[in-house]
């Protein structure tokens, strides 16, 4: 462990010896022939890591205890340094649960969505001779009439079989419930799949169901799917039965039949392309019948800006709705329609989806069709988007400045920085890393070349958000200081001081491909 190049009980001079001297052997430099040169690069750098591990007394301890899987345990960087072997026995054996901790949120692939109500008609459907007999002096009334909330989570259980489980809470004007879902999946082959669904609520009752997938051909499948709900009044059972086909490359045609409490059959045409998005829908049913017709239109930008438009009618009414949605970082979308419909009235949604999170604003403006409620809901939001984006601009452009006074006394200067939840476990690469880019926000919190955050979650810092609810997070930055690159990794609620004078430095992987390396701070 330790005695492939030097003895265990090497000094540290002799460390250093040795190590240039086999440098000076295997530098690939010195060798024209290609096989030769390659084998003395492999040479080169296995010397390179174990002068790294031995010439660091708590490396080489845990090394010497663990071999080089205990060195591949993420967190040792922060670790107190001058433990004794049994201490650092206990750190291995603490960071390994809060992998696997880590492992088993992974693959937990946590959604949620949160949907909240908000009833302003009192901006607009108030007359003027209740004004001096509303309570507050006659200022408009807005309030939250309903709240739901749902979150799923799943986990495979075997190669072929994954379980979901799943619940909502909803309330309308003091009045709520809830329920609860569990499902199992089984992949049968390749060109299907079946689940069960269990279910209980407070309202309903208990619910069965059974779904099953089955590809038929190459471009035409077929979903069946059964329940039955359990209520007071006795059992309420259903069924559905879709089939799907391509009819072109960028055409699908769905027929699909209901029955039960709310029999229907459904007939739609969906062209989706790469610069826009059709829908056109027939449904004939009890109690509900209607057409419907959408069209989107996507930009070829960076930020994928997409306008649409809709109109539904039918027995209720008829509803026309248009709006738009755009990316504003590398995991949110914003979107924003406004709904004017007979007899529903005016209706501005707010939709932000971050990462696997999904938030509803749904503003209710009025009862009746008033061209003044359609004017604000339409105006309103590009008024505040456009007020927040010039407010983005300045902050860039104070970073700018910021960063040319630094450069130019050598000062502090963040090259780049992120913040959520990183994957660094070999066995968990093909989790998707959640994590945003809070390079701007940083720069602007440097003051006279330092940067000092207090011991908080970084989500609450200005231009932070939390891109990954319920996981565990960290800070991870590269920043340039007296013409020096550093790097640290600093957990979501630690405290951090940079540049910091520290007693001990560590040595990582050259950021480049000559021999210039980066030194990581240990905050």
């Amino acid at each position: 462990r330790g005695q492939g190049y030097w003895g265990d009980e090497a000094t540290q001079d002799e460390l250093k010896a040795s190590y240039r001297r086999l440098c000076m052997l295997y530098h690939p430099d010195k060798h024209r022939d290609p096989e030769l040169k390659s084998q003395a690069e492999q040479l080169f750098n296995q010397v390179h890591q174990a002068y790294e591990v031995l010439s660091d007394p708590q490396s080489r301890a845990i090394y010497d205890i663990f071999g080089k899987k205990g060195l591949e345990v993420e967190g040792w960087e922060i670790v107190e340094r001058k433990r004794t072997p049994v201490e650092i026995r206990e750190e291995y054996e603490r960071l390994q649960r809060e992998r696997e901790e880590r492992r088993l949120q992974q693959r937990t692939n946590p959604k949620g969505t949160i949907s909240v109500g908000v009833d302003a008609t009192d901006l607009f459907d108030r007359y003027d001779e209740d004004f001096e007999e509303m309570p507050g002096g006659g200022f408009p009334h807005i309030e939250i009439n309903r709240m739901h909330i749902s979150q799923s989570i799943e986990a495979p259980l075997t190669n072929s079989d994954t379980a979901m489980l799943s619940g909502s809470l909803s309330t309308h004007n003091g009045n709520g419930g809830g329920n609860i879902n569990m499902t199992v999946r089984r992949v049968t082959s390749a060109k299907g799949w079946g689940e069960l669904e269990f279910g209980a609520g407070d309202i309903l009752g208990p619910l069965f169901g059974m779904k099953v997938f089955r590809n038929l051909t190459p471009r035409c499948f077929l979903t069946a799917q059964c329940g039955m709900q359990f209520s007071p009044r006795g059992v309420r059972p259903s069924c559905s039965l879709m089939t799907a086909r391509h009819l072109d490359q960028n055409t699908m045609g769905y027929l699909q039949w209901r029955w039960g409490p709310h029999s229907s059959m459904t007939t739609s045409v969906v062209r989706d392309t790469k610069t826009s998005h059709f829908t056109l829908a027939l449904q004939l049913g009890v109690p509900h019948s209607y057409l419907m017709m959408s069209y989107q239109y996507k930009f070829q930008d960076e930020d994928q800006t997409k306008v649409k438009g809709s109109i539904k009618t039918g027995w209720f009414g008829t509803v026309v709705e248009y709006g738009a949605e755009r990316k504003i970082s590398r995991h949110s979308v914003l979107a924003a329609t406004v709904s004017v419909g007979v007899p529903q009235g005016v209706t501005l949604k707010i939709r932000l989806a971050r990462a696997n999170q999904t938030y509803l604003f749904p503003v209710h403006l009025t009862d009746q069709l008033l061209p003044s409620a359609v004017f604000y809901a339409t105006v309103g939001p590009l008024l505040v988007y456009m007020a927040i984006h010039r407010l983005v601009l300045l902050m860039q452009e104070s970073v700018r400045r910021i960063i040319e006074g630094e450069e130019s006394k050598m000062g502090l200067i963040i090259l780049n920085a992120w913040y959520g939840k990183f994957v660094t476990d070999n066995s968990a690469r093909q989790e998707r890393a959640q994590v945003i880019d809070v390079t701007v926000p940083l720069q602007c919190l440097v003051k006279d070349s330092k940067l000092i955050l207090t011991e908080a979650s970084k989500a609450g810092l200005p231009g932070f958000y939390d891109p990954c609810v319920g996981e565990d997070k960290s800070l991870k930055l590269l920043y340039q200081f007296r013409g020096v690159m550093h790097q640290v990794l600093s957990a979501d609620t630690e405290a951090l001081r940079i540049p910091k004078q520290c007693k001990y430095t560590t040595t990582t992987q050259p950021l480049y491909n000559h021999n210039s390396t980066v030194t990581t701070t240990i905050s």
